[in-house]
């Protein structure tokens, strides 16, 4: 298996031009390297291109994402969005481009860095649709050697830079993006407090599809303020929960409209809508036809 990252003890780095046909493709890799900070060593050990170099007040500002990952010793990552956090081995943190940030190693530690950076309208997305954000910005993924060996493989196709190979390595990036979405959803979030509040909440909006209980409710019942509830659950979910339950409604209707004799009148009042009006007009502009229509289609 070849060797990773943190067996070679060394630094080195890449930095490239990026064309507009390297654009056009959804995502560009514009750097990536490794360093092995020894205890004691000054951080960052070399100096970079202007643009990417630390100022004396330590806070960097880059017009691109950049995934950090760190696989031994221990530091700190804040940026303006984020508070000061202490980071160990097995930690990646995401740099957005416009934000100020900083970050470096524990003197008495130091540490093993690897970074890839990149832009594009694949990530825009990802950051408009709520994958990620500037508050959450800090996943714990686990030293794991699959990850490490992404970045090596990144590395080592940019340093050639043969016909091509910015549609390889934005692959590869794409797939570190979605592990680190992976990982952290499941290994930091899984047996957290909140993501029990947020299961638990989940499970009381299913049961009460008719929407007898209001979300203040439901977030009171379940000993948590309803601002944090709502924050937390966008946060982890993508959506808030008033969508989240939206999204419930629509299933059941479309579940009752193809397996039922239900009226359209019925299925309203069943799924608790103010009149035949409103579900009608909700149900349209969720799936593009009328309810009747739909049901005339047999549509999935």
């Amino acid at each position: 298996m070849k060797s990773t990252l943190t067996e070679r003890k060394v630094e080195n780095f890449k930095y490239l031009q990026i064309s507009p046909r390297d654009k056009s493709w959804g995502l560009a890799v514009t750097t990536a390297g490794f360093q092995h900070a020894h205890p004691g060593e000054g951080y960052p050990l070399s100096s970079h291109p202007d643009g990417y170099n630390f100022p004396d007040n330590k806070r960097r500002v880059l017009n691109e994402y950049q995934l950090v990952y760190i696989t031994r010793g221990s530091g700190y990552f804040e940026s303006a969005s984020c508070s000061k956090t202490k980071i160990e081995a097995g930690m990646m943190f995401m740099l957005f481009p416009g934000e100020w940030h900083t970050f470096a190693p524990n003197p008495e530690t130091g540490w093993d860095d690897h970074w890839v950076g990149f832009n594009g309208t694949f990530m825009d997305e990802k950051i408009k649709a709520g994958f990620f954000t500037f508050r959450n910005c800090v996943f714990k993924v686990g030293v794991d050697e699959r990850i490490i060996n992404t970045y090596h493989e990144i590395f080592d196709i940019i340093a050639d830079e043969k016909k091509g190979f910015q549609q390889i390595v934005a692959g590869l990036a794409i797939s570190l993006i979605g592990r680190v979405y992976y990982e952290d959803m499941n290994h930091s979030f899984g047996d957290s407090y909140i993501m029990r509040i947020i299961n638990q909440a989940k499970a009381i909006m299913k049961e009460d599809l008719n929407g007898s209980k209001d979300l203040e409710e439901i977030a009171s019942s379940l000993n948590i303020s309803y601002s944090l509830f709502r924050r937390e659950f966008k946060n982890k979910c993508g959506i808030s929960p008033g969508q989240y339950r939206q999204e419930l409604k629509l299933a059941k209707a479309k579940e009752l409209l193809n397996s039922t004799n239900l009226s359209i009148a019925e299925i309203s009042s069943k799924l608790n809508f103010e009149c035949l009006g409103q579900f009608s007009t909700f149900f349209k502009k969720k799936v593009g036809v009328p309810p009747l229509e739909f049901r005339k289609r047999g549509v999935k």
